[in-house]
């Protein structure tokens, strides 16, 4: 077969100052030439296209519209020059560099094992799998870190995409296909696939971070504080006992229910129905949104019959109604660890305002320029602790595989009441599909780029 490339592509491109998202033809990476008709046989000839040893080109199979998204689209993240969008994209690896081969030794695995024609998962930012930080599991802080979807790395959002470090940054679709049953890979849905790019790894570093966190491990493995953690040796002999299931019982608020939102309340759900299942510890969870249709998506999602049976300790509600929630369950104390996943002023206020003192609040959410609005004697008189920032994706792949997979009933379908991804749609309705989003008009939609 004749060699047949084509130089150009379609993508979705975001245009300075604010609100402007075209689709238009541009150039496949670095001008390369490249074909969904190309054989395997002849990938090769395109790694013409590779600016470093390191780099892979996926061929994308389906692009995902992140809230994140939105911050670009909205014009709150300083980019002055226009740029492909997106940074959630799963595809088949069409081209690598001379770095990827079955010699490469005291690498990343990837660097000998990834081929081409292989499917994969990519994490919304770049990670080298070497560094100080790779190797310590902060994958979202690698040296070279880099976000997909800004002028200098082109986003998902496209037919093809550089992959800069690829053997520290891909995920391969097999080794999660690989958890399941044999024969019963068929089940997981190529469109779930897409989720673990970025929303649903983060909800569960949401809710991960706070379980394993010390100001919560009280409550998880029994013992009293300072005996929750290291324990020095001079305070080893006069360990108390462990902690009555009574003193276990645990609250935990989720604010903000979009598709992360919905991510973070399934994954939390998860683990405690797992601490419940080992030690007996209760939970109760209550999920906040001011928007009646988010509510309903994920009153839908818990209606489900594979949630657990005491999921009648889960309550979804308004603001206002989390807040007598709360106040009733905990006899006006307060919830253990606050779920923040919105990244707004608004959910911080309220995130504090539901957080017992000595409590937890886990922000995920990506905030934007305004200060705090709490003073540091606020967070003084509360002993409150903070967690903010990125989720290490590539490092939560397993955990929030295992989470895919049990969960198909919410993560699997498309457009049911209880499908977390409303709808997959042509690059041609992405103008449209961006203004829905920002108004809250509609869910999770993903992008098939060859519609």
């Amino acid at each position: 077969m004749a060699e047949i490339y084509s130089k150009t592509q379609r993508a979705v491109r975001w245009y300075p100052p604010a609100y402007d998202i075209r689709v238009e033809t541009v150039p496949v990476p670095k001008s390369a030439a490249l074909s969904p008709a190309i054989p395997i046989k002849t990938l090769t000839s395109c790694l013409r296209s590779i600016l470093h040893p390191d780099d892979a080109i996926v061929k994308i199979t389906l692009a995902g519209l992140c809230g994140s998204d939105l911050h670009v689209y909205r014009g709150h993240e300083d980019v002055n020059d226009p740029l492909i969008c997106g940074h959630e994209f799963i595809g088949e690896v069409v081209a690598l560099g001379a770095s990827f081969s079955s010699d490469a030794t005291n690498r990343p695995a990837l660097y000998s094992d990834l081929k081409l024609g292989d499917k994969v998962v990519s994490p919304f930012t770049v990670s080298c799998g070497e560094c100080h930080f790779c190797r310590a599991g902060i994958s979202c802080r690698c040296i070279h870190s880099k976000l997909f979807g800004i002028p200098d790395l082109p986003g998902g959002q496209a037919q093809y995409v550089r992959v800069p470090k690829a053997g520290g940054t891909l995920f391969k679709v097999d080794s999660i296909t690989s958890l399941m049953p044999p024969g019963e890979e068929h089940t997981l849905a190529d469109s779930s696939l897409l989720l673990l790019a970025d929303i649903l790894p983060t909800g569960a570093f949401a809710a991960l971070q706070a379980l394993q966190h010390p100001k919560i491990s009280p409550w998880v493995n029994g013992s009293a504080y300072p005996y929750n953690s290291f324990v020095p040796e001079v305070m080893a002999s006069s360990r108390p006992p462990a902690l009555p299931l009574e003193d276990r019982a645990l609250t935990f608020a989720v604010i903000g229910l979009g598709p992360v939102g919905v991510c973070a309340t399934v994954s939390l759900l998860h683990l405690l129905a797992e601490i419940h299942e080992k030690s007996g510890v209760t939970f109760r969870v209550v999920a906040v949104d001011p928007n009646a249709s988010r509510r309903e998506k994920m009153q839908s999602v818990l209606a489900l019959p594979s949630f657990p049976p005491n999921i009648d300790t889960v309550v979804v509600a308004d603001i206002e109604d989390a807040k007598g929630v709360v106040a009733r369950w905990t006899g006006g104390v307060g919830c253990n660890a606050i779920l923040e996943v919105v990244g707004n002023n608004s959910a911080l206020t309220l995130a504090y305002e539901l957080v017992r003192p000595f409590g937890l609040i886990s922000s995920v959410g990506v905030h934007q320029a305004p200060q705090l609005p709490l003073t540091g004697r606020e967070a003084y008189d509360k002993n409150v602790s903070f967690d903010f920032g990125r989720c290490p994706v590539r490092s939560m792949l397993p955990i929030a595989s295992s989470i895919l997979i049990k969960r198909q009933d919410v993560f699997g379908g498309i457009g049911d009441q209880a499908s977390l991804i409303e709808k997959v749609v042509g690059f041609e309705e992405a103008a449209e599909v961006y203004d829905l989003f920002d108004k809250g008009r509609c869910g999770k939609v993903l992008f098939d780029p060859w519609q």
